[in-house]
């Protein structure tokens, strides 16, 4: 029998929700279910995370997100719109308010950083002017202003992932979904990259939906965490209580030692 689906307690009016969703792979044979009746609402000005390990679903769950997958059964909803319903006009639109930074960082090899930044709004048809001045602007919100005419391959990994980010906000989105974004990173690079990301949230109002199989990632800027374990949600809450009082055997393995020092300085 499936586990239950744990629902967050979130206002109805969030501003995603995903609703009963299930996805099967009907192409392979057996068929596969990648997820299977989950449900979370996220909140405008959440950093939501969602955690779990290789193959639990989460990748699946974020490319129904932004509408790269379409769900065998159940809704995802933005701002209350059923994006399977939106006809193509209304999805370029609801698609423009999402930023997607790639695992693996998906830049553009033989584009400067100022053109992989810029690539979003080429395909908008935004002016050369309006290009540069975006363009610079995000450069000095990621610390890169300097390396606007380098190459990817003459960057180190966290300065690669800057520049996923500035790309991914160049549209002005008002969510930023972001799969894995620290798994090739050194802890030192790390913090910086997620200290950028809640700078990024505080000051530009962008809600982030976090994909990882890092607690500690979660634990460090995530309001608000679910957990995913072999196609289904199994715990979510408050990043605080779950560390706290974690409930499924799932949450404690990927808690590890965490677990084991909260509460214990006393």
């Amino acid at each position: 029998m499936a586990i239950p689906t744990l629902l967050l307690l979130r206002k109805v009016n969030s501003l995603i929700r995903i609703e009963n969703l299930t996805k099967i792979f009907n192409e392979v044979n057996p068929p596969v279910t990648a997820l299977e009746d989950v449900s979370i609402h996220v909140e405008r000005g959440d950093i939501f995370g969602i955690i779990g390990m290789s193959g639990a679903g989460k990748s699946t769950l974020l490319r129904c997100l932004c509408m790269l997958e379409t769900p065998t059964s159940g809704r995802v909803l933005l701002e209350g719109a059923d994006t399977a319903k939106l006809n193509g006009k209304e999805l370029i639109a609801a698609r423009r308010k999402m930023g997607i930074v790639f695992q693996g960082y998906n830049l553009l090899m033989q584009k400067s950083v100022h053109d992989n930044i810029a690539f979003p709004l080429t395909l908008e048809k935004a002016t050369k002017a309006e290009i540069d001045a975006r363009v610079a602007e995000l450069l000095e919100l990621v610390g890169l202003s300097d390396k606007s005419s380098a190459f990817p391959s003459q960057l180190s990994g966290g300065q690669k992932q800057r520049v996923a980010i500035a790309r991914a906000l160049a549209t002005r989105p008002d969510i930023l979904l972001c799969d894995e974004p620290t798994s090739a990173l050194d802890s030192f690079t790390t913090k910086a990259v997620l200290k950028l990301l809640k700078r990024i949230n505080e000051t530009m109002g962008v809600t982030i939906v976090i994909i990882t199989h890092e607690m500690g990632v979660v634990k460090a800027i995530c309001n608000c965490v679910a957990v995913i374990d072999n196609s289904h949600f199994v715990e979510s809450g408050n990043t605080k209580d779950v560390f706290e009082n974690p409930q499924n055997e799932t949450t404690k393995l990927l808690l590890g030692d965490e677990v084991l020092n909260i509460g214990t300085d006393e």
